[in-house]
């Protein structure tokens, strides 16, 4: 993952800001803050991330293409346009069914 996050008061076009990489999966970071992060992604038809949890809530913003998001195993179809949130320390995953991009946005508790 990069740990260079963007530039501030400038704007940011994001589906256009992280790109596809055959057979995988690719992450830009775009805030970094002990309350939280803000994390882009791109995933590749069929790439995903395995069910695992988190001790914070998390934003999934569908940017482009379309992901099946499985939160305490009940499937979620998303497409570009469409948002959920993961509740923390519940499993969830991800599943690309084709090209896919999101914005990943964490809240930590205080």
């Amino acid at each position: 993952m990069e740990t260079k996050t963007f530039e501030k008061a400038t704007i940011l076009n994001f589906p256009k800001l992280v790109e596809y990489s055959d057979n995988g999966i690719t992450s830009k970071r775009v805030l970094e803050k002990s309350t939280g992060n803000v994390t882009l992604f791109s995933f590749d038809q069929g790439q995903k991330l395995s069910e695992h949890t988190a001790p914070f809530d998390a934003l999934i913003q569908v940017l482009e293409g379309e992901a099946q998001i499985t939160i305490n195993h009940e499937p979620h179809h998303l497409k570009a346009g469409e948002a959920i949130i993961m509740p923390a320390n519940i499993p969830h995953a991800v599943d690309a069914l084709g090209k896919f991009k999101m914005l990943l946005t964490m809240i930590k508790e205080a």
